[in-house]
C-alpha cells in the first residue's frame, strides 16, 4: 500500500505536520516559514530548504475507505460517537492531534491501516458509522415539513465561522454564532449554504510574556491538512472567483469548501499563484490590517462570495439562494454584486436594489457605533469608479447605501451597517433588550418614527447543545433535549428519582475535576512559555480544587466587558479566594485584539494579580481561549460570571453554554440575560445606572459583585444537608436545566429565523421577481413618485368628535382628517390615528396603538377626508395624533421608505 500525492494547485503559505502519510508542500513563503527534514537514524533536524512542498495523503483499505468520509464532514465535531471511533483506532495519536481525524488518519503506518482493515467489527463500526452519517445527511427532517413554499436555498454570509477547533477560523462569539447557526441549520435539515473567507493564519494564538502581556503568533494553515475540499470546474480546474481592483490588478480566489453536516460552507482564500503578492494576502488573518485591507476582505466575502454562490449551484446543481442573509455588516457588498446581476439581465439600479433587497435579511450584533466597520467613502469610491465602474451601477447610489447621512452621522464615512440595513429588507437583533439598543442607534435612518418603530426585530442567539453539552449530561437519554425546534425540557431534571441529588453532584464534581487537570495542564505550559523553571512550578499540582466553586469568565477583552471589575477592590477579592470555610476559585481566559493596547493592559493587570503567590492556586488566567479550552471551562464551572457595561452586551452567548451544563449564571442583566433570568437560575447583578462617572459606576457594581459572591452565592453552595449535599444549589442547577436548557438553543434560533425572516424574505423576493420581475420594477418607480410627492404631502387639519366635555371610558371619538395628497392616492398612502396613553409633555407612552382611516371624500378644497374612530379603553391621561406614511403591499412595513407626514 502506498501513500497517494494529493496536489490540488500552487497555494501557498501554510504549515503542517511532516512524516507518516503527510508531507507539507510549501517552501519559504511571504511569512519567511522554512521546512524542517527529518535526517538519518536521530529523528535530528535539519535546516534544510526545499524549493516546494505538497501535501501526501494516506490512501485507505477499501474496506475501511468510509473514514475518509466521516473525517471530511464536520459532524463528527458534535457526534460524540464517531469521534469515539477514530479515538479507539489509536487513542494516543487521536490526542496528540487534538481530536483532529484527517491528521490521525495521515498520522498512521500502513501496517496499523491493513490491521484495522481486516478486523471485521472494526469495519462493521465503519459501516455502521457511514450508514448513520447518510441518514443524517439525506433523510427529512423538520424543514422538510414545512412544505413547497419553504427557501429551496439560503445563503448565509459571514467573517468567521466557528465549526471546530480543527478549522480555526473563528475569534470570539460572532463566529461561534455563525457556527452554530450552521451545525443547528442541519440538524433540523434547512437548506442554508455558508459563505465566507479561509484565513490562512486564522486569528492568532495567545500566549504571555513574562511580565503578563500579551504575546500573538499566526502559525500559517495549509489547506490541504484541513478538512476541505477545493471547488473544481467539470474539466478538473479549481474555480477561480476573481474581482476587479485599480491599476488593472485582480483579485482572484480559490473556493475550499468544508461540509457541515447536511450544510455546505464555502471559503474564498485569496493565496493563489494568479494573484500578486499583495492580493495573496488579502485572506491572510482574521481582522488584521489597514482599513483598505479590511475594505479588500469584505469585498472579497460580499461580491466574491456571490460569485462563488453561483459557481457552486452552476457545478452541483444545487439551487440558487432565494434569500440572503448576511450576519453582520462585513458581507454586506453582497447587496451590490446583487445589483450588478440584475442591472446586467436589463434592471436599472433602482429595481435591482428592490429586487435583491426584499430577500435580503441583516443581523446587526453590535450595540456599539465603535464596533462597526467603517470607512473613507473616497476609498470605496475607488473600487467602484472609473476603470472598475459597471455601467448602470453609479458609484454615488453605492455610496448612498452606506452614507451616514442622518443627524449626528458623518457624511463622509461609508458605514457598513448603515449600507446592511439599507439593503436588507429585514433586519434582527440578537436579543430583545439588543433590538431595543439596535433601534435607537440606528433611528437616524428613519426619521420621524418612534424607536419602537424602527423596523429592527430581534432573534436571541442560541447555542447547538450537541456542541457545547458535556456528553456525561448528553448521556441521560431520559433528560435529552430534542433535536427539534419545539423541543421542551425534561420535568425530569427536576426530579430526584430521574436523577438523584448524589447522581447530579457527582455529575459536577468530575467536571470540575476535569477542568483543573486540564487548566494545570494549559497553566504549566503557559509559564514554561513566560520563562519559569521546572523548579519554580511545583506550585501548580495543587492549583485549584475539585471541592472548591468554581467561578468562570472568558470573553474577548473589549473595554466594555470589564475582564478587570473583579479586581476593583483586591483585598476582598483576595478574601473571598482564601476563605477558609467557603473559598471560591475562578478560572479566567480571553484573547485582546492585537491593536487593543487598552484590552491587552487589562490582561496583563490580571496576570499579574494571578501571579501573586498569595491567590495563584485559586485564580487562573488560561492563554489562548479557543474552542479545545471550551470544551473543558463550560462543564467545570458552577458558576458563570459576566460583567459588561450594560446595555453594550448584544447578547453573550457564553452563559447559554454554561447554563446546558449545569451551571448558574451570575450576570449583569445584559443581552439575553435580561430577557430570561428569572432569579432561580442564578444571580443579577445590580447596575448603577446613571451614574455618569465610569470610575464610581464601576466601584459600585463590583461592590454589588462581590456581595452576591459572599452573602448568596458561596453560602448556598457550601450549605449542606447530612448527606453532604448542597440541595438548594442542587435546586437551582435542576430548574436551569429543566427551563433554561430548552430557550437556549440553536435549533430555536434557526426555526426562528426560518419563520419569520426567511420564508416571508423569500415570499417576497418571488413576489418581486415574478413576470421578468415587474413586481420589482413597479416597486422601483413607485417609491421614485412617493418619494417626489411626500414633501408636499400634508396633514392640514383633523377634527374630533362625539366626546362631551368629561370623557368616560366606553366613549368612543370620531376622527376626521383632512390631507393634501400631493397627487398621490389612497392606494399610496395609510392614514392612521395613533393613539395611547399620553404624559404630561404630550407624548404617547410606549404601548400606544396604531389604527387606518378610511377615505371618504374629498372637501370643498380638493383635499382628501380621512374618517375613523377610537375607543376609549381605559382611565387616565389619553392623546391621540394623525400622521400619513406610504402603502404598498410589497413593503416590509410602514417606516420602509423612512417617510411619514404628522398633524
Amino acid at each position: 500500500m502506498r501513500p497517494a500525492v494529493r496536489e490540488e494547485g500552487a497555494w501557498l503559505g501554510g504549515r503542517h505536520r511532516t512524516g507518516r502519510g503527510i508531507v507539507n508542500r510549501r517552501g519559504r513563503d511571504q511569512w519567511g516559514s522554512e521546512t524542517y527534514v527529518p535526517c538519518g537514524n536521530h529523528g535530528r533536524l535539519t535546516r534544510v530548504r526545499v524549493i516546494r512542498r505538497f501535501t501526501v495523503r494516506t490512501v485507505l483499505p477499501e474496506s475501511i475507505a468510509a473514514l475518509d468520509g466521516l473525517a471530511n464532514n464536520l459532524r463528527w465535531s458534535w457526534h460524540g460517537p464517531t469521534r469515539d471511533l477514530f479515538e479507539s483506532i489509536a487513542p494516543e495519536i487521536w490526542r496528540s492531534v487534538h481530536g483532529d481525524p484527517v491528521q490521525l488518519l495521515g498520522a498512521l503506518e500502513p501496517d496499523r491501516l491493513a490491521e484495522l482493515a481486516g478486523q471485521a467489527s472494526f469495519v462493521d463500526q465503519v459501516q455502521a458509522a457511514a450508514a448513520d452519517l447518510a441518514r443524517y445527511t439525506e433523510e427529512p427532517r423538520w424543514y422538510q415539513g414545512l412544505g413547497p413554499d419553504a427557501p429551496q436555498s439560503i445563503a448565509y454570509f459571514s467573517p468567521e465561522f466557528g465549526i471546530t477547533a480543527v478549522l480555526p477560523q473563528y475569534s470570539g462569539g460572532l463566529g461561534i454564532l455563525a457556527g452554530d447557526h450552521l451545525k443547528a441549520a442541519s440538524d433540523l435539515g434547512v437548506p442554508i449554504v455558508g459563505v465566507g473567507l479561509f484565513y490562512q493564519s486564522g486569528y492568532f494564538k495567545q500566549s504571555l510574556t513574562r511580565d503578563g502581556w500579551q504575546s500573538e503568533t499566526y502559525p500559517v494553515l495549509d489547506p490541504d491538512g484541513l478538512p476541505l475540499s477545493l471547488l473544481r470546474e467539470s474539466d478538473g480546474r479549481p474555480v477561480v472567483i476573481s474581482l476587479p481592483l485599480p491599476g488593472g490588478r485582480s483579485l482572484g480566489a480559490h473556493v475550499l469548501r468544508a461540509q457541515v453536516g447536511r450544510v455546505p460552507l464555502l471559503l474564498l482564500d485569496s493565496n493563489i499563484p494568479a494573484n500578486d503578492q499583495a492580493a495573496r494576502t488579502v485572506t491572510d488573518r482574521l481582522y488584521g490590517g489597514t482599513g483598505e485591507h479590511r475594505l479588500l476582505q469584505e469585498l472579497l466575502l460580499g461580491m466574491g462570495g456571490v460569485k462563488a454562490l453561483r459557481a457552486y449551484s452552476r457545478l452541483t446543481g444545487t439551487p440558487a439562494p432565494e434569500v440572503f442573509h448576511t450576519n453582520e455588516g462585513h458581507a454586506g457588498f453582497l447587496g451590490i454584486e446583487r445589483i450588478k446581476e440584475y442591472v446586467a439581465d436589463g434592471l436599472t439600479f433602482d429595481a435591482g436594489l428592490e429586487a435583491a433587497r426584499g430577500s435580503t435579511v441583516f443581523t446587526t450584533h453590535t450595540p456599539v457605533p465603535a464596533g462597526i466597520d467603517r470607512f473613507d467613502a473616497g476609498l470605496v469610491a475607488k473600487y467602484f469608479s472609473g476603470d472598475l465602474a459597471t455601467p448602470g451601477v453609479e458609484v454615488d447610489k453605492i455610496l448612498a447605501l452606506g452614507r451616514e447621512d442622518y443627524q449626528g452621522g458623518d457624511p463622509a464615512v461609508f458605514n457598513m451597517a448603515v449600507m446592511g440595513l439599507r439593503l436588507g429588507g429585514r433586519a434582527n437583533g440578537v436579543s430583545v433588550l439588543h433590538g431595543k439598543v439596535s433601534r435607537a442607534m440606528f433611528a437616524g435612518l428613519w426619521p420621524g418614527f418612534d424607536h419602537d418603530e424602527v423596523p429592527i426585530t430581534s432573534v436571541t442567539n442560541g447555542v447547538h447543545s450537541p456542541t457545547w453539552l458535556d456528553r456525561t449530561y448528553g448521556g441521560l437519554e431520559t433528560l435529552r433535549i430534542g433535536e427539534g425546534p419545539d423541543a421542551q425540557g425534561s420535568e425530569g431534571w427536576e426530579d430526584p428519582d430521574l436523577v438523584s441529588d448524589q447522581t447530579l453532584w457527582d455529575l459536577r464534581r468530575a467536571s470540575r475535576a476535569r477542568l483543573v487537570d486540564e487548566a494545570r495542564r494549559r497553566l504549566r505550559a503557559s509559564y514554561k512559555k513566560r520563562g519559569a523553571s521546572p523548579a519554580e512550578l511545583g506550585w501548580i499540582d495543587s492549583a485549584l480544587s475539585a471541592d472548591v466553586l468554581t467561578i468562570g469568565f472568558a470573553r474577548r477583552v473589549p473595554t466594555y466587558k470589564r475582564l478587570t471589575l473583579m479586581l476593583r477592590d483586591p483585598v476582598r477579592l483576595k478574601a473571598l479566594l482564601t476563605d477558609p470555610d467557603r473559598p471560591i476559585q475562578l478560572v479566567i481566559a480571553g484573547k485582546s485584539h492585537p491593536a487593543d493596547e487598552q484590552g491587552k493592559s487589562l490582561i496583563q493587570e490580571l496576570v499579574r494579580f494571578t501571579d501573586d503567590p498569595d491567590v495563584r492556586g485559586r485564580i487562573v488566567f488560561l492563554p489562548n481561549y479557543d474552542m479545545d479550552l471550551a470544551e473543558s471551562l463550560f462543564p467545570g464551572c458552577d458558576v458563570w460570571l459576566n460583567n459588561p457595561l450594560r446595555p453594550l452586551e448584544a447578547c453573550g452567548t457564553s452563559g447559554m453554554k454554561a447554563a446546558i451544563n449545569g451551571a448558574l449564571n451570575l450576570s449583569i442583566l445584559d443581552g439575553w440575560w435580561d430577557e430570561w433570568y428569572d432569579a432561580q437560575n442564578g444571580w443579577a447583578i445590580p447596575t448603577a445606572d446613571g451614574v455618569q462617572d465610569p470610575s464610581r459606576r464601576d466601584d459600585l457594581e463590583a461592590a454589588a459583585l462581590y456581595d452576591l459572591i459572599e452573602k448568596q452565592v458561596a453560602p448556598r453552595f457550601y450549605a449542606k444537608d447530612n448527606r453532604g449535599l448542597p440541595v438548594t444549589w442542587l435546586e437551582m442547577v435542576r430548574h436551569t436545566l429543566a427551563t433554561l436548557g430548552p430557550k437556549v438553543q440553536a435549533t430555536r434560533m434557526v426555526a426562528e429565523y426560518v419563520e419569520r425572516l426567511y420564508a416571508p424574505a423569500a415570499a417576497l423576493g418571488r413576489r418581486l421577481a415574478a413576470d421578468s420581475l415587474a413586481g420589482a420594477k413597479d416597486l422601483a418607480a413607485w417609491k421614485a413618485k412617493v418619494r417626489a410627492a411626500w414633501p408636499s404631502l400634508r396633514v392640514e387639519h383633523v377634527d374630533s368628535g362625539g366626546v362631551a366635555d368629561v370623557a368616560y371610558v366606553g366613549d368612543v371619538i370620531a376622527i376626521t382628517a383632512h390631507l393634501s395628497l400631493a397627487g398621490l392616492t389612497s392606494a399610496d398612502v395609510d392614514v392612521q390615528v395613533v393613539y395611547g396613553h399620553a404624559t404630561e409633555a404630550d407624548n404617547l407612552k410606549t404601548g400606544y396603538k396604531i389604527e387606518s382611516l378610511r377615505q371618504l371624500e374629498t372637501d370643498s378644497h380638493g383635499r382628501a377626508v380621512f374618517t375613523g374612530s377610537v375607543s376609549l379603553g381605559r382611565s387616565g391621561p389619553f392623546g391621540y395624533t394623525v400622521r400619513a406614511v406610504p402603502k404598498n403591499p410589497l413593503l416590509v412595513t410602514s417606516a420602509d421608505l423612512g417617510l411619514i407626514a404628522s398633524a
